[in-house]
């Protein structure tokens, strides 16, 4: 939901202290992971409020010479993998235009996708969580199944000239 993975493991890591410091408040009455799960949407929630008020990149974004040194070291990284480098460019592609596709989503119908998809969650867990219905909930992940669906057919029609079924 981020974006990054340094604001991902900064969520994480404001989850986890919350959970530890509200141990006591954890009723019981769902799983010990989907009470996890609701802290962190809620500060992923928080986080991306903040942002939206004031969405300033981080320093490094500014040093010159920075993301040389992130290319050189990624590559560096991938001279290891023996895959062909025409899939991993394409797999590559695919990732980048479908989380772009995600990314267009309004935030209550790409968490509940994210949610659904990414973290494997079931229905019933995400309404838990979002104390929303299930219906609600359902829906939701329709729209946005169905939203992401019509990026990527509008993406791939204009970057082949095909209508794609």
């Amino acid at each position: 939901m981020t974006g990054n993975k340094h604001d991902a493991e900064d969520i994480v890591s404001e989850t986890l202290i919350k959970a530890i410091d509200n141990i006591e408040k954890f009723r019981g009455e769902s799983a010990f992971g989907t009470w996890l799960y609701s802290i962190a949407l809620n500060q992923s929630r928080a986080f991306l409020a903040k942002r939206k008020q004031a969405d300033l990149q981080e320093i490094e974004a500014y040093l010159p010479g920075k993301q040389g040194e992130d290319m050189h070291q990624n590559r560096s990284i991938q001279l290891f993998d023996w895959q062909d480098p025409h899939s991993q460019l394409e797999a590559s592609e695919l990732k980048e235009i479908i989380q772009q596709a995600i990314d267009l989503l309004p935030i209550k119908f790409k968490e509940v996708f994210l949610l659904r998809y990414y973290e494997e969650l079931s229905i019933k867990e995400i309404a838990k969580m979002t104390n929303e219905s299930i219906a609600s909930i359902k829906s939701r992940v329709l729209r946005a199944k169905l939203a992401v669906r019509d990026n990527l057919s509008k993406r791939f029609e204009e970057r082949y000239g095909q209508k794609m079924s």
